[in-house]
């Protein structure tokens, strides 16, 4: 695969997850509201996808990468953000709501253990440690997102 499209996949995949994980922990802790937490990620999914596939956009265009390589990059975050972000509604609409976001958050730290795998077997280095590492910043993320839901609902609830 490209450079131009491992850089767009891994980056889509990898925010996706972080971001839909960590905005369906803060809701679910704020609101308890299934039609609110899968609001949330069909909204962020796609308004998202939009936003990274911008932002990769002009980070592969000031890194002076030739204009087919900063489309493949800015196509591949974008359907990657997006079509990987709505297989979180999935469980969302199956499942009860607390059974969704467990199911949710395996699902995510699955797919983010496997691309960690992936990416540091290709770049020579010990897969645990990488995986390791990735899936700690996740959940410190998800502990912080469901602690500013249980704060903002309080707040303002």
């Amino acid at each position: 695969m490209k450079s131009s499209w491992k850089a767009g996949v891994s980056f889509g995949m990898t925010s996706a997850t972080i971001t839909i994980l960590g905005l369906m922990m803060g809701l679910n802790a704020g609101t308890h509201s299934k039609l609110v937490v899968a609001g949330g990620i069909l909204t962020i999914a796609v308004a998202d996808a939009f936003s990274d596939a911008l932002g990769m956009h002009m980070a592969e265009e000031s890194n002076k990468t030739d204009k087919k390589g900063v489309w493949e990059a800015t196509i591949a975050t974008f359907l990657t953000k997006l079509l990987f972000g709505l297989t979180f509604l999935i469980p969302i609409i199956l499942l009860s709501l607390n059974t969704a976001i467990i199911a949710n958050i395996a699902w995510g730290l699955f797919a983010l253990g496997v691309l960690s795998y992936v990416i540091a077997k290709n770049e020579g280095e010990k897969p645990f440690k990488v995986i390791g590492e990735h899936i700690a910043i996740a959940v410190i993320v998800l502990i912080i997102s469901d602690l500013l839901g249980v704060i903002i609902a309080n707040m303002f609830g």
